[in-house]
C-alpha cells in the first residue's frame, strides 16, 4: 500500500502540513511511522478524503454537463491572430491551455485577469505513475 509523508499528503491535499497533523490528531486521517520513523499516512486514506470533498463547480449559466473535469481559474495569457488563439488558465498550481478561434476568445471576452472555465471531455487520458508494484 502507498504511503504519504505529511508534506506529501499536504500537497494532495491542498493545505499546510500544520492542517494535515490537526486531520491526523482529530481522527479524519490516521498515521504510523515508517521504518525511518517518519510520520505517514496511508495514500488510500488521503485518496478516500479528497474524493469525499470533491464537489463539481457550478457554472456561471447553472447548465449540467456530462465532463466531470472542470478547471476554474484566472486567464494568464491570450495570443491571438485574426483565425485562432491560444488562451492559458492558471488554475490553482495547474496550467490549463486551451486553443480555439479568435473568434470564440473575443466573444468569451478572455483576456488577462479574467477568470473562465477549461471543461476537459476526453476518452484518451494518459497516466504515468512512478511506483512499480501494486497489489489488485
Amino acid at each position: 500500500m502507498s504511503q504519504l509523508r505529511i508534506s506529501e499528503a499536504a500537497i494532495f491535499l491542498g493545505v499546510s502540513d500544520d492542517t494535515v497533523r490537526r486531520l491526523i490528531d482529530g481522527g479524519t486521517l490516521t498515521a504510523d511511522k515508517d521504518g525511518s520513523g517518519r510520520t505517514v499516512i496511508p495514500g488510500a486514506e488521503v485518496a478516500a478524503l479528497l474524493r469525499e470533498r470533491a464537489r463539481l463547480p457550478k457554472t456561471q449559466t447553472g447548465v449540467q454537463s456530462s465532463a466531470r473535469n472542470h478547471f476554474t481559474g484566472i486567464v494568464t495569457k491570450v495570443r491571438a491572430d485574426q483565425i485562432m488563439a491560444q488562451v492559458e488558465l492558471q488554475c490553482g498550481p495547474y496550467r490549463v491551455v486551451s486553443l480555439m478561434s479568435a473568434e470564440a476568445a473575443h466573444e468569451l471576452g478572455l483576456e488577462p485577469g479574467s477568470i473562465a472555465t477549461a471543461v476537459v471531455k476526453s476518452t484518451n487520458v494518459v497516466i504515468e505513475s512512478a511506483e512499480q508494484e501494486k497489489a489488485w
